[in-house]
């Protein structure tokens, strides 16, 4: 069994207390959190103990520590328990800055420090299958790509094995919109009012240096909507994977049409659950990506920690975390200077 403390009380921090509360027989989890106003909302929203004191988080002996604070801080409080020789899952992105960012590098490469950050979205079943379908070279060699399913350093993993191009150089031109769209639900619940809010797009073309290109196009309503879809194409010589359809000719040059199933891998099947089943049961037509997937995608993360704490592979490699964060910065510059060239600009975790 892993034990973890989750240092964090926020939205996203309860995904980690929700995994450690599905599968107990795999996690222990506590919350460390700043007032005992949060210690009692995360242990009512997940079932998980919680408390403000940090020796008594540290008692349940965690083998590491999940940083799941504001994007602004994550980096800072990340360091704190790094200094403090623990290994760290730290939330989405891994810095704010590309001093941050420059940081966290430094001190795996100086101090052997152990930090994945928690990227999940290719693990989630549906996306985990198409993606293999493309690696697998299914589809051929991908060439191009549109993305309106994510947003920002989500995005960048997402584009990055959508295409294949790890480690390629790219140039960024982009705006952004702002248009008034009907509220239908939110994290809070749904809306029946009819009253209006704000969906801001970004809209964003990358050119990689070998060729290929991508169109990232993103309003964060997506998340929740009743009127808004999400959709993903990737095209390749051979195919194509649009939503949850493959496109493709086989061996024999004959066309060929398959419909993507959130299966679950071999190694995982520990974290299926009755919901797991159920959602794989139902029909949907469209690209969906859901909570309980989102909380397995999580889970596969934790549950190769014990890999990487023995020696083995990182869940996620810090370069490609480092590569998400500042894919973000840019396109923060690309949307605020409307199609001005943004390059990608040196960093030491790219000189390896």
């Amino acid at each position: 069994m892993l034990s973890y403390v989750i240092v964090g009380s926020g939205y996203r921090s309860e995904y980690y207390g929700r995994v450690a509360k599905t599968y107990p027989e795999l996690f222990k989890a506590i919350f460390l959190c700043r007032s005992e106003e949060k210690v009692r909302l995360v242990t009512e929203h997940t079932g998980i103990a919680a408390t403000t004191e940090i020796d008594t988080a540290l008692s349940i002996k965690p083998d590491f520590i999940v940083v799941a604070v504001d994007r602004e801080h994550v980096a800072d409080v990340a360091e704190e328990w790094i200094l403090r020789g623990f290994p760290i899952v730290v939330e989405t992105p891994a810095g704010s800055s590309l001093e941050k960012l420059e940081r966290l590098w430094e001190l795996q490469e100086t101090k052997g420090a152990k930090i994945v950050c928690c990227e999940q979205y290719h693990r989630q079943p549906l996306l985990a299958n198409g993606l293999s379908a493309v690696s697998s070279g299914l589809l051929g060699n991908p060439s191009t790509g549109y993305l309106s399913l994510v947003h920002d350093y989500h995005a960048a993993s997402l584009l990055r094995r959508m295409l294949m191009v790890n480690g390629e150089k790219y140039v960024l031109h982009g705006e952004r919109k702002t248009t008034p769209v009907v509220e239908t639900d939110s994290r809070y619940g749904a809306s029946f009012d009819g009253h209006m809010q704000q969906e801001v797009r970004d809209i964003v073309h990358i050119d990689y240096e070998f060729g290929k290109s991508a169109v990232y196009d993103f309003a964060s309503v997506e998340y929740r909507s009743y009127i808004r879809s999400r959709h993903l194409t990737v095209r390749c010589d051979r195919g194509e994977w649009s939503d949850r359809i493959l496109y493709y000719v086989d061996k024999h040059n004959l066309p060929q049409k398959k419909l993507l199933l959130a299966d679950i891998p071999e190694k995982y099947r520990i974290l299926d659950t009755q919901s797991l089943r159920d959602i794989r049961r139902t029909w949907q037509p469209e690209l969906q990506l859901d909570t309980l997937q989102d909380e397995y995608a999580i889970a596969t993360i934790l549950f190769d920690m014990q890999k990487y704490l023995d020696g083995g592979e990182s869940p996620y490699p810090l370069k490609e975390a480092l590569d998400d964060a500042l894919f973000w910065l840019l396109l923060q510059d690309a949307v605020n200077a409307p199609w001005k060239e943004i390059t990608v600009p040196h960093t030491n975790w790219n000189e390896k």
